[in-house]
This record gives C-alpha cells, sequence and structure tokens, in this order.
C-alpha cells in the first residue's frame, strides 16, 4: 500500500462506498448538536418520518443561546431563545439522544464538553452543525462542521456524502517562548497563510513545537483552522493524548481500553506520505498577536503597527476594516484604549486557560472604566475552577464570574458590547458585529487579554510588571 497521511488513514478506515468524483459515503461515528441547530435538525427528521438510526452516537448540549448569568433559566437574552432550548429538548428526549441540559453538570461549550467526556476519541469520525469542530480533531478524530441538512443525513443514516479535501501539512518547529500560547500561534499562522490559505484542505499540524503543546493547547490551535478555510484538523495522538483521556465518562475501560490504545498508537502519517502542500514554521518566530481589523488574517504582534497595506488583502477590505475599527495605517495597537475584555468561547474557555489567566490576574484589578468578563467553557470547567479558587481571583480583580456556554464569542444569547466598544477577546472571530452591533473586537490570548483589562488598554502581557 502507498505512504499515506493521518488523514488518508482516518478518510480509508470509514469510506463506505467510493462515490466517484472525488466524493465518498463516509461513516459517521459521532453527531454532537446544539440548540441553535440541533433543534432544527432532530424536530425536522421526526417531520418528515425518520428515527434517529443510532441514539446512541448522538449528544446534545445547550450553549449557544442560553444566557450565563448566575441562575439562568431557559429563558434567554434573545427574543426567540427559549424556543430553541425547549424545542431541542423535547427533540432530543424524543429522539432518545444523550442530552446535556442547563441543569446537567456535563453541560457546556460541545467542543469543550466532548473532548472532556472522552466523546470524541482518536480514530473516529465527528461531526456537527458548528464552524469550529475541528477543534476535536487535536485528539487526533476526523471532525468536521456540517449544515443542518447534512445533520439530518447523518442521524438518518450514520454517513454523509463528503468530497474529500486535499491535504496539508503545517510543520511548526522549534520552541516557543514561555510568554507566547498557542493563540498567538493560531494567529500567527492565519496571520501568514490568509483566511483562505488552506481552502478545501485537511490539515496537520506536526513538528517538535506541536508535540509539546499540552492537549488543551492542541485544541485552541486546531479550533481556529476554520479561520484558514480549511476543511478539518488533525493532530496525530500519543501519549499525552492517551493520558488526557484515561478514565473520561466515555472513555473505553479494561480490554477495551488496552485495544484502543494500541490502535491509536496506529494513527500517525507514514514518514514518506506526501502531502498536497506543506508549510513550515519557525517556533521562534511567534511572538504575542492581536487582531487589528475584521478578519483573524488581520493580526500582528501586539507591539507592532497597523500595516499600510495588508498583503493578503484587497484595498477596499484594508480601508474598510481600518474605518471599521477606527484605526489608521501605522498606528500602533498598544495603549490603545479599550472599553471591555472577555475571556471564553471554544478557543479559550477550558481550566487550562482559566488557570493561566488568574495566574497573571491575581493580585492585580481590572482598570476602572473596563467591564471584563470571564465566561467557564463548561460546567465541569467552572466547578473545578470554583475548587481551585480561581473564580474569587477573578472577582476580586473585577471579572463578572458566569455559567457556562458561549456567551458574547457572537451576540446570537442576546447579550452584546455596546457600540463602537473596543474589546479586548480571546474569541475566534473579529468580524463586524460578532460581538454586537458596530462592536470593536481585537482577538487575543487570555494572558493578553488580562494584560490590557489590568491596563485598561492593548498591552503586551511581556510587560505586566512594567509598572
Amino acid at each position: 500500500m502507498a505512504p499515506r497521511t493521518l488523514f488518508d488513514r482516518l478518510w480509508d478506515a470509514h469510506l463506505v462506498q467510493d462515490l466517484g468524483g472525488g466524493t465518498g459515503l463516509v461513516a459517521i461515528d459521532r453527531i454532537l448538536l446544539h440548540e441553535r441547530t440541533g433543534g432544527i435538525a432532530l424536530k425536522a427528521l421526526a417531520e418528515s418520518g425518520r428515527a434517529v438510526r443510532d441514539p446512541a452516537r448522538v449528544f446534545v448540549t445547550m450553549d449557544h443561546v442560553v444566557d450565563t448569568f448566575p441562575g439562568r433559566s431557559d429563558r434567554t437574552l434573545m427574543p426567540t431563545g427559549t424556543q430553541f432550548i425547549v424545542a431541542t429538548r423535547e427533540a432530543a428526549n424524543r429522539a432518545g439522544a444523550t442530552l446535556f441540559d442547563l441543569d446537567d453538570p456535563r453541560q457546556g461549550i460541545v467542543h469543550v464538553i466532548s473532548p472532556e467526556n472522552a466523546i470524541v476519541l482518536p480514530g473516529l469520525t465527528l461531526v456537527c452543525p458548528d464552524s469550529h469542530t475541528c477543534t476535536q480533531g487535536a485528539l487526533g478524530a476526523l471532525a468536521w462542521g456540517i449544515g443542518s441538512s447534512e445533520a439530518e443525513h447523518a442521524l438518518a443514516t450514520s454517513t454523509l456524502r463528503v468530497s474529500k479535501p486535499a491535504t496539508m501539512r503545517i510543520t511548526i518547529d522549534g520552541e516557543l517562548d514561555p510568554t507566547v500560547t498557542a493563540k498567538d500561534l493560531a494567529l500567527y499562522v492565519v496571520a501568514q497563510l490568509g483566511s483562505g490559505g488552506a481552502r478545501a484542505h485537511a490539515v496537520e499540524y506536526a513538528g517538535s513545537a506541536v508535540r509539546a503543546l499540552p492537549v488543551e493547547a492542541r485544541m485552541t490551535l486546531c479550533n481556529m483552522a476554520t479561520e484558514l478555510a480549511a476543511f478539518t484538523a488533525l493532530i496525530a495522538p500519543d501519549d499525552a493524548t492517551i493520558d488526557y483521556l484515561a478514565g473520561r465518562t466515555y472513555a473505553p475501560t479494561g480490554a477495551d481500553w488496552d485495544a484502543a490504545v494500541a490502535y491509536w498508537h496506529t494513527l500517525a502519517s507514514d514518514t514518506d506520505a506526501r502531502f498536497d502542500r506543506e508549510i513550515a514554521i519557525d517556533a521562534r518566530d511567534v511572538t504575542p498577536m492581536v487582531s487589528w481589523g475584521t478578519s483573524p488574517q488581520q493580526s500582528i504582534p501586539v507591539d507592532g503597527r497597523v500595516p499600510a497595506r495588508d498583503p493578503l488583502d484587497n484595498a477596499e477590505g484594508h480601508d474598510r476594516s481600518l474605518d471599521y475599527m477606527g484605526l489608521s495605517d501605522g498606528q500602533p495597537l498598544l495603549g490603545l484604549k479599550i472599553d471591555a475584555s472577555f475571556i471564553g468561547s471554544c478557543t479559550n474557555s477550558r481550566l487550562s486557560d482559566l488557570r493561566r489567566a488568574a495566574r497573571l490576574l491575581e493580585g492585580r484589578k481590572v482598570a476602572p472604566h473596563v467591564r471584563a468578563i470571564c465566561v467557564p467553557g463548561s460546567t465541569r470547567v467552572k466547578a473545578e475552577a470554583e475548587a481551585e479558587g480561581l473564580d474569587r481571583i477573578f472577582t476580586d480583580a473585577g471579572f463578572e464570574w458566569r455559567e457556562a456556554g458561549c456567551s458574547m464569542c457572537f451576540f446570537a444569547g442576546g447579550e452584546s458590547f455596546g457600540a463602537q466598544e473596543r474589546v479586548i477577546s480571546t474569541t475566534n472571530r473579529n468580524f463586524e458585529n460578532r460581538q454586537g452591533p458596530r462592536t470593536r473586537t481585537h482577538v487575543a490570548s487570555p494572558d493578553t487579554v488580562v494584560a490590557s483589562a489590568i491596563a485598561g488598554r492593548i498591552a503586551d502581557p511581556r510587560r505586566l510588571g512594567d509598572g
């Protein structure tokens, strides 16, 4: 057999039938749904007279339109949010799917709760009607985002018709500076390749810098492959992956665990496997990053200046971004006054993210004019953070401490920041109006968000102690 990439191994293992023309019918092992799109798929399936083929493969959570204020209920700030929640709950229960409802200790953002419960496992195929499903490829799974109609098909048949993507390997060698996070690395990659740089490709991240990342940091890196327009992203499983999954709720046990681990050790690209594209990055070139425009590709080092022209953008797009963000060519980002800071989202709301932010925040205060919000990625993350006292560090510093959910990653939940308010955020996107009408979002790491919240302006986390 010819040498194969990790993606090819997973594709071949799940190919039910080659349909020709680069398209295959692929078996689906896990289906994840959330209340913003999942209820629609389940309801449409039921109305068509079809049943979920294997309810044990289907997991549903409440995360997108729920409010995250303490004491929350089905009532939401989004006018139709309650309808989404109730409809999804009823449809999931009728279908026999596993439901992580608002009062369930396993509830949370779909791409956070799946890894922490070992719903996703190396070697599986997993789909969800959400563009950041590629997050879960960090554990060696083939995971990608789909639409609601595709979700119906997967629910009814446990298969999907898929156009096979090309392959790309991004090799990141060298050692990241301790002040540089996986979020900075992700932003650097997007800035280098552009928002369409991996379109129609399955990206495998490899290299010594990737292997050195903790598993949750790998999720952050894979999460933002969507911002490259990639079909998905993957990282080959290793001992760190196996240690992370051991003992989690849906992980195999006993002899099944031993057999699974033996299989997982085979999940890697052959040394002589050929990729359609190869990209090499030196980890030593990466510094703390922050976005300046309205696309993640418009990101620069935090101590840099807005470029005179984004080389990956056209003049019209560049000028539109400057106008929306209230910036000008050559302007430094350091010292730019902010109105709010946000820590959360499927990119940076795991326990490791909150621990890192809390270490920088402890004993310090948020600037008086800054509204600061921290939203844990899951109810479990929230409980574990509270057991460690992290919540008190955040609240003592002036952050709001919330219930788990997507919250103001975008304002579909009905809550938003104000017009032309400048927000520094750990989210993955800075599109126009993403966090509120005319809100200006700068995407950054938890470290940079904390440093900026304290300073009241965009700040370099490497200089947090400089008075």
